[in-house]
């Protein structure tokens, strides 16, 4: 069936699903490494009390039959053990048939996990991650070329990842469109990278260029997949080079490199190949069950478009629970300046004027103005993340962040995990208080005079002095 495959795709399809199973496996680590003290049984927002509210239908997932943290451990750990394999090549090492079952399981494992993950997994890389592994369900494995119309949904998904991006800019921010949000958005992005500082320094006509180029990438460039290679492997590369720099700017969890693998779909892995790689004809069942799978994705291609063409266009969005096809984009607003949380404790038995209030410290977002950010991404801090959102308005932490603190007054471990430093290491606070605080990076001038790379300015009380409630007596 010369109309169906591309066989001279093979390395492509090869180098794509090696580097999706490995952003699969960098989303089950960060599962499995955080989720006890997030959605744990003891957790911020238990799986147990979401499922009751939540049926099956609008949230499917394994865990809305039986939840217990030592089955989580072993869906995310399993799930992190068959993308490790599908790394090493076990989808090729399999038939066919095979090597499907070992995507859709690992898809399914996944899918249940962010199905009940609730705001620590309402991010658009979950159901970007989700919609690429279901097509990569799909691509097939060395027993046959890759499907033409399969790399055509991929690239139909990256279009909608970068125009979606693009559209919401310039749609939204004025700055977007006089050009000037980048000497604002280094600053105040939700998890400055090591070279965010520098970044946000490089010359303002710089970061216009940084700008236009972005819409020229972003609007321009993704309508250039559906021409005939090599325009379409020279617009992706473009992609890539973009991405590549917003690696380097920031940490967007596994957003910019799951991108990437998207566009390392489109190029044409047959002027690196160098040889031939002869492959079998792909069976009938094959060839019906993709088809199938194609038009569902197309029928269902309907919602993004039209959310694509509306004027009240939204980010981030599913449309249906299996994640199958989403809307993306991110930055439709960029904020002019940074406020950051400041969580505190101390053993004073009543906190006065004179109490010494101790910090804990995050492991990725800003806090102590001295130390530099770090590089997380590819890996996701859940925790670090809601921080951000936390800080632009209380609303976005009503649900977690009171039983947040209650952890760190009782100690609890799991939780205390997610830190980087605990200022109380022997015994937990009597009392935990959180200060907002206004950050601005230095200048080159007070990096140079202090060692700092933020300067910072109390602004007000965030959440005032509490302990944890006594126990009730008993008659």
């Amino acid at each position: 069936m010369d109309w169906f495959t591309a066989p001279d795709y093979w390395l492509t399809r090869i180098v794509f699903q090696r580097g999706l199973a490995g952003l699969y496996l960098v989303a089950f680590l960060s599962a499995a490494l955080q989720f006890r003290a997030l959605i744990g049984e003891r957790g911020m927002l238990p799986v147990p009390e979401y499922v009751l509210r939540v049926p099956a239908r609008r949230a499917p997932s394994l865990f809305q039959w039986r939840y217990s943290d030592r089955l989580f451990a072993g869906v995310a750990w399993s799930g992190a053990a068959l993308a490790l394999a599908l790394v090493a090549g076990a989808g090729d090492a399999v038939p066919l048939a095979v090597s499907m079952l070992l995507w859709l399981l690992v898809w399914a494992l996944y899918l249940s996990i962010v199905n009940v993950g609730q705001t620590w997994y309402s991010f658009g890389w979950e159901s970007l991650l989700l919609e690429t592994g279901f097509l990569a369900v799909l691509l097939g494995n060395d027993d046959t070329g890759p499907p033409i119309v399969v790399l055509f949904l991929l690239r139909w998904l990256l279009f909608r990842v970068e125009f979606g991006a693009g559209l919401i800019k310039i749609r939204g921010d004025p700055c977007w469109r006089d050009l000037t949000c980048l000497y604002h958005h280094h600053e105040t992005q939700p998890m400055p990278g090591p070279l965010s500082w520098f970044f946000h320094h490089l010359p303002r006509p710089l970061h216009k260029v940084e700008c236009a180029a972005n819409h020229v990438v972003q609007l321009g460039v993704p309508v250039l997949l559906f021409t005939p290679q090599p325009v379409a492997t020279v617009a992706a590369g473009l992609m890539i080079a973009t991405q590549l720099w917003l690696v380097l700017s920031g940490n967007f969890a596994w957003l910019n490199w799951l991108t990437i693998v998207l566009a390392l779909s489109a190029l044409d892995g047959s002027l690196v190949a160098g040889h031939d790689h002869p492959q079998p004809e792909a069976p009938l069942w094959y060839v019906v069950v993709v088809c199938a799978a194609a038009v569902l994705i197309l029928v269902q291609s309907r919602h993004p478009v039209r959310n694509l063409l509306s004027r009240s266009q939204a980010m981030n969005r599913s449309f249906d629970p299996l994640h199958l096809v989403n809307t993306y984009g991110a930055f439709g607003t960029v904020g002019r300046v940074r406020d950051e949380i400041a969580v505190e404790g101390t053993d004073d038995p009543e906190p006065d004027a004179g109490t010494v209030w101790r910090e804990y410290g995050f492991k990725g977002k800003p806090g102590d103005p001295r130390r530099l950010p770090r590089q997380f991404a590819p890996y996701h801090l859940r925790l670090d993340w809601l921080m951000w959102f936390a800080a632009l308005s209380p609303g976005y932490a009503r649900d977690w962040f009171g039983p947040f603190v209650e952890r760190l007054l009782a100690g609890d471990r799991d939780t205390l995990r997610l830190l980087r430093h605990n200022p109380f290491p022997d015994a937990p606070p009597t009392h935990v208080r959180a200060r907002l605080y206004r950050y601005r990076y230095t200048t080159w001038r007070e990096l140079r005079e202090t060692g700092a790379w933020w300067h910072r300015t109390l602004l007000r009380e965030y959440m005032p002095p509490v302990r944890l409630r006594e126990p009730a007596e008993k008659d």
